[in-house]
């Protein structure tokens, strides 16, 4: 394939340096002078006797330590970002009628927690892709092998006959149907095909509704689709057959649209699953897909995306085909990562769900390394990457135009396919291992991008003026905990594991991207040296011991420097990322709450498993939103509501620091030099300050709500009960060093 009429190379893509960069270098530069400072300075002072204090001192050294290293990983993906931009008017004039098939996977799980409805709008809004919809063919993987989401992906194929060619007419974006028509105001005039088509829309959503309703289909519908009576032999979701069935097979003459245009081809799938065999969760899902499609439409190219994670975008295909089929540089792209955004998410982000510094800042770093991580949603993938295929430098790839139609009818294709998808298919294969998504591993996405990499591959972040995919965050609390939770154990995981960055990527990876990879995979056990700041400062305040140097001391000016130009540059990058003053203060509580109760269980759980007493298991957050739950969100205030483990951590924690400051300014009000101590105690008081401020939701959620979304009564009084005794219990230790009360 040339690149143009004329022998001369001109890039589908390009590539800029983020601005800056000279100026975060020296910037960087005087932040690593004041840690040092600090270094020295622990060093210099540290006690020669008191048990406690000395085992104290070197707790909160190591802690700074930790920190420190932890801080100089996270320039790594600050020091090279990069930027990138396409030419889709290149690709079209170049490979307008030789472009690839494209596989699109979407995933879903259990319909009670991920509506049927949210799943087909967004299956519609990826069969509406402006590209050739003969060239698209959608699966939906539903491995709760449900017949209602059956029957709703049978209405969506419906009602699509209509929906395609009205976003052709008009050019709509998005095309989901339910955020499309949202968007369109009560007041603005309607044309009749917007009446019309409004009015299609409300039919099936009304069905699906109903049937979703009442857990069952009406016994009229089902003679409608021989595809019902596969649910005749189905036992239970966890028990049944292998499911494959073409509800529009693109490739025949007859599968057109109202205009006479041509459908992307539909297939519905639920593997096999059997009570003694092992599903593997997401990548077991994942891998069948890989394989069934393959026998179906083995398009090049396969897009996966989350359920929840609609198009918003319908050129994505081409922006990440520029990619790919670039002539000199898209050989080595194994795949296209979006970034993960939301629709509803609140004007300050209560949740911190956006992951703003992540998205807008830290992948594009990756990015000047080798490429970001694969994150499980809105990826385009070059399939041989993940089937094993290693990079081989100086290949040229021919890619493969439109279907290979496959003998037999679609009966004869739907058995052929289920085979592939069955639960012994696997068994003495390297499927989950060295072909497909790895097994094992709670962060299959991530692990399975780093084997890619390892393979020398790169990967490429692209983010868009207008975002490729929009998703439903959690709103709330315990959502967002236990999906970092998850993230964090799986995460860790891998760093200890024989794939991890550091052991398989030596040698295969740039420095850069080993430590951009572990700033993730480090985040469990960064709740160790958080709990040290959380714990042990504010108990020697509370008895009137500093462990930080006083205000008048020059060693006081390092410590100053760090806090402050560490937070005004976080503040900045979050403001310059498009942000709000509020939405970073909302971020800085979450990064707290994740690492107190996040990090903190999925760093335990991670140890459980390397011990034999813990197995792997997959979380899947919830899509469906409670009215309660739902006002309280778009209002901002923080949702409790459950009786979990990590609220009476987060609530311990909160209490020890407001016992602590009160007992510590009682001691500076009644001493005789109370400036002095004060002085002494100073940054002890701003640190228990600032933990009460970040915490101002937690006490109103124990003591002064009293909606269905407040803290518990029970973990109320367990996380005070647990504060006051662990304060008792230190106060008791430190009696016997009360002589070092006062240190220069």
């Amino acid at each position: 394939m040339g690149a143009s009429t004329h022998d001369e190379y001109i890039p589908l893509f390009e590539t800029k340096q983020a601005k800056g960069r000279t100026a975060f270098r020296l910037f960087s530069s005087s932040i690593f002078a004041g840690i040092a400072l600090i270094w020295i300075y622990r060093l210099i002072y540290m006690p020669k006797s008191g048990d406690s204090l000395r085992l104290a001192w070197i707790m909160l050294f190591g802690a700074e330590v930790w920190f420190s290293l932890y801080w100089f990983l996270t320039l790594s993906v600050r020091w090279n970002r990069i930027h990138r931009s396409t030419f889709k008017s290149r690709l079209s004039q170049r490979y307008e009628h030789k472009l690839p098939g494209v596989d699109i996977f979407v995933c879903t799980a259990d319909p009670t927690i991920e509506p049927p409805l949210m799943v087909i709008n967004t299956i519609l809004s990826l069969m509406a892709y402006d590209y050739p919809s003969e060239k698209l063919s959608v699966y939906l993987s539903d491995d709760g092998g449900s017949v209602l989401t059956f029957y709703a992906l049978l209405e969506a194929s419906y009602f699509s006959k209509h929906w395609l060619p009205y976003c052709r007419k008009f050019n709509i974006e998005p095309r989901s149907p339910a955020a499309y028509f949202s968007t369109i105001s009560n007041s603005v005039s309607k044309s009749t095909e917007f009446l019309s088509i409004k009015k299609l829309y409300d039919e099936m959503e009304l069905n699906i509704e109903t049937a979703t309703k009442l857990g069952r289909i009406p016994n009229e519908v089902r003679t409608q689709h021989k595809g019902f009576s596969e649910w005749d032999s189905v036992s239970s979701p966890r028990d049944h057959q292998t499911i494959v069935q073409i509800l529009i097979d693109g490739r025949v003459p007859n599968a057109l649209d109202t205009e006479g245009c041509t459908l992307p081809t539909l297939v519905y799938l639920s593997r096999e699953k059997r009570p003694n065999y092992h599903h593997n969760f997401k990548a077991g899902a994942m891998n069948a897909l890989i394989r069934v499609s393959s026998n179906v439409s083995d398009g090049p190219v396969i897009l996966n995306v989350d359920c929840d994670m609609y198009s918003n975008n319908s050129e994505s295909v081409r922006d990440a085909l520029c990619f790919l089929m670039d002539e000199q540089k898209g050989h080595e792209i194994a795949f296209v990562q979006y970034p993960q955004c939301f629709t509803n998410v609140t004007e300050n982000d209560i949740y911190g769900s956006l992951l703003r510094t992540i998205s807008k800042v830290e992948l594009g770093g990756m990015d000047g390394y080798g490429g970001p991580p694969y994150i499980g949603t809105g990826c385009f993938h070059r399939r041989e990457t993940l089937c094993g295929e290693k990079y081989v430098k100086g290949r040229k790839f021919e890619w493969k135009i439109g279907f290979k139609r496959k003998e037999g009818s679609v009966i004869e294709l739907e058995e052929t396919s289920k085979m592939l998808a069955n639960c012994i298919y696997e068994k003495g294969t390297q499927w989950g291992n060295e072909i497909g998504l790895k097994y094992d591993c709670p962060v299959e996405d991530v692990i399975t991008g780093l084997l890619i990499q390892c393979r020398g591959w790169i990967s490429v972040f692209f983010y868009p003026e207008r975002e490729g995919f929009l998703g439903v965050p959690p709103n709330t609390l315990l959502q967002t905990l236990v999906q970092h939770k998850r993230w964090s154990e799986g995460d860790f995981q891998i760093l200890l594991s024989k794939y991890g960055p550091l052991t398989n990527g030596l040698g295969r990876m740039k420095i850069g991207h080993q430590m951009a990879y572990c700033v993730y995979l480090l985040w469990a056990p960064n709740c160790l040296a958080t709990l040290f700041f959380l714990i042990v400062p504010p108990l020697h305040l509370l008895k009137g011991v500093p462990i930080f140097p006083k205000v008048s001391c020059q060693w006081f000016l390092p410590f100053a420097y760090v806090i402050i130009a560490a937070n005004s540059y976080s503040l900045f990058e979050f403001i310059v990322s498009g942000g709000t003053l509020k939405g970073w203060w909302n971020e800085q509580r979450i990064w707290l709450f994740k690492r107190e109760a996040s990090y903190l269980f999925g760093f335990i759980e991670t140890m459980l498993k390397l011990l034999g007493f813990a197995k792997s298991a997959f979380d899947i957050t919830a899509k469906v939103v409670d009215p309660d739950v739902s006002q309280r969100y778009e209002k901002e205030i923080m949702e409790f509501g459950a009786s979990s483990p990590m609220f009476t951590i987060i609530a311990t924690l909160a209490m020890l620091n407001l016992f602590s400051l009160i007992g510590g300014l009682k001691r500076v009000i009644t001493d005789l030099e109370g400036w002095t101590l004060l002085e002494s105690l100073f940054l002890q008081v701003l640190l228990s300050s600032i933990v009460i401020l970040i915490n101002l939701p937690v006490y109103q959620g124990m003591f002064f709500r009293n909606d269905m979304g407040r803290i518990p009564s029970l973990v109320t009084i367990k996380s005070t009960v647990s504060a006051i005794l662990l304060c008792m219990i230190y106060s008791i230790v430190l009696e016997s060093n009360v002589h070092l009360l006062y240190l220069n």
